[in-house]
């Protein structure tokens, strides 16, 4: 009924407790999950998970906020992306957020190495046809600019993509939606201080949107605080369905055909 299109089920918070994990999916009805590649270094791992669960798939992408690891070429990531069970590059783009404390007092200027790797998977992305899974934080206006500047302008012969874990304006959201984008919305929607959020969430087309955990982080209300897991996923559905004044099977309804249009050959 649900599927969780965004977590990370190789960090150390979760990878101990796969069996529990998915036992707690099967109860909530979630019935698949994209696992997420963070690293090259990564991505055995994560693609383990896909080839090992008939209800998992994989990414291969590194991170913007990944220093010190493997720079993929374009060509890295066609190879892996070739392989079985892949079904889109990321989690790529740009993150500005905190310049000062999270980056050492550099700029944004300073910052060239993530453009250029955002626009290496972009490539890859259109090279190979697979939808890219992008992070953006504090730096939406470089991360369309990019987007379009690649040819990603919404016409034909794109990759195509989602936006993930949404926290942007709806101007954002606008424009990302003009582009061909989906946007996927997190535990983030339920707190309570995220009202300008559930704008959004108002605003974009439900064949337009898809539903994550980003887990192990960011637990939904009434999990605040606590390790996130994909069988949460239904909880950021429910404020959805809430938010928008339709039953909660509407939106996982949606949701789910919206990962299979988007996520080729996802069908469990």
């Amino acid at each position: 009924m649900f599927t969780d299109s965004h977590c990370h089920l190789t960090f150390p918070e979760l990878v101990s407790q796969l069996p529990a994990i998915r036992q707690a999916m099967a109860d909530a009805r979630v019935e698949r999950a994209l696992c997420i590649c963070t690293t090259i270094e990564e991505f055995d791992d994560v693609h383990g998970l896909a080839l090992a669960h008939d209800n998992f798939w994989s990414t291969v992408g590194v991170h913007p906020d990944n220093e010190g690891v493997t720079e993929p070429s374009v060509q890295d990531l066609l190879d892996r992306a070739a392989l079985p069970r892949v079904v889109a590059i990321g989690e790529t783009g740009l993150d500005y957020y905190g310049m000062e404390d999270r980056k050492g007092g550099r700029s944004i200027a300073d910052l060239q190495w993530q453009r250029e790797r955002f626009r290496t998977h972009i490539r890859a992305a259109r090279a190979c046809a697979k939808p890219l899974v992008i992070h953006t934080r504090s730096a939406s206006d470089d991360t369309l600019a990019i987007l379009r500047e690649e040819g990603e302008d919404g016409a034909g012969n794109r990759a195509g993509g989602v936006f993930h874990c949404f926290t942007e304006s709806l101007q954002v959201a606008r424009a990302a939606l003009d582009l061909g984008y989906y946007i996927s919305f997190s535990g983030i929607i339920t707190f309570k201080s995220a009202q300008d959020l559930r704008d959004v969430v108002a605003f974009v087309p439900l064949d337009r949107m898809l539903i994550e955990t980003d887990s192990p982080y960011l637990a939904p209300v009434p999990y605040r605080g606590k390790t996130n897991n994909p069988a949460y996923v239904p909880l950021v559905a429910q404020q959805i369905a809430q938010t928008r004044g339709i039953a909660v099977e509407a939106v996982a309804e949606a949701t789910s055909r919206n990962f299979e249009a988007l996520f080729k050959g996802v069908r469990a």
